[in-house]
């Protein structure tokens, strides 16, 4: 599989997109409804499967490069599928302020 920067931060977006229409369909459905243990347990879980996600997207390739010895493709690496992310996530907010 050819693993691209710019792939990885689409992918990251497009998970928070696939997240927060989630959560937004889940509240639409329970907004008159009191808060339980279970919302909790949920709210954790959530966070932890999300982090384990963005996880594999950013670090995955570095550190394979890593483990081959080369540091200076693994910093660009990640590095690139940062900026990626930033600019990807700075036109979506400024396309929602314009709104």
């Amino acid at each position: 599989m050819n693993w691209n920067p710019f792939l990885n931060a689409l992918a990251a977006v497009c998970y928070i997109g696939v997240v927060v229409t989630f959560l937004h369909f889940i509240e639409s459905l329970r907004h008159d409804t009191p808060d339980t243990l279970i919302d909790g347990m949920a709210a954790i879980s959530l966070f932890t499967f999300s982090a384990a996600v963005m996880a594999f997207l950013f670090f995955y390739q570095p550190v394979l490069k890593l483990f081959e010895d080369k540091k200076s493709e693994a910093l660009a690496y990640f590095l690139k599928t940062l900026a990626y992310f930033g600019l990807i996530t700075v036109t979506i907010l400024t396309i929602a302020s314009l709104q």
